[in-house]
């Protein structure tokens, strides 16, 4: 005769929305994680995003023909469009930190958003300059 297993318990209590808390007074992680990353929507989007843009920019470098000044232009702008999300999600991230009084996560936050905030202004330049090469020939 095979004993029944008791029945595991919900992670998220259905009342309140809540993880309850483990023995040990933590409420451990929810959902995906990739290492201590926690993996949601907006991170999976962008890294789509990015790996799509910069495969764009590799096939653009790569070819050879009359196409490829506007491939490029098109490829650095669309690297624009992804490095501006990403400063515009470290700059939420930088705000939701400091409200909960992580000074030292909104300063990190901060830097890495304006460092992605200038390499998208540096996608930007290169796609209009590549567009007006592009027009005087």
């Amino acid at each position: 005769m095979r004993l029944r297993q008791p029945r595991r318990r919900e992670r998220i209590d259905p009342r309140w929305q809540v993880v309850p808390r483990a023995p040990g007074g933590g409420r451990g992680r929810v959902g995906p994680h990739l290492g201590p990353i926690r993996l949601t929507p907006t991170r999976v989007s962008l890294g789509i995003a990015l790996g799509g843009s910069l495969g764009l920019l590799v096939v653009a470098l790569l070819r050879r023909d009359e196409l490829q000044v506007p491939l490029l232009t098109t490829a650095f702008f669309v690297l624009g469009l992804v490095l501006a999300a990403f400063a515009v999600a470290g700059a939420v991230g930088t705000y939701r930190a400091a409200a909960e009084f992580r000074s030292g996560q909104a300063l990190l936050l901060a830097i890495v958003g304006g460092l992605f905030a200038l390499a998208a202004c540096g996608a930007f330049g290169a796609a209009v300059v590549l567009a007006l090469l592009w027009r005087a020939s």
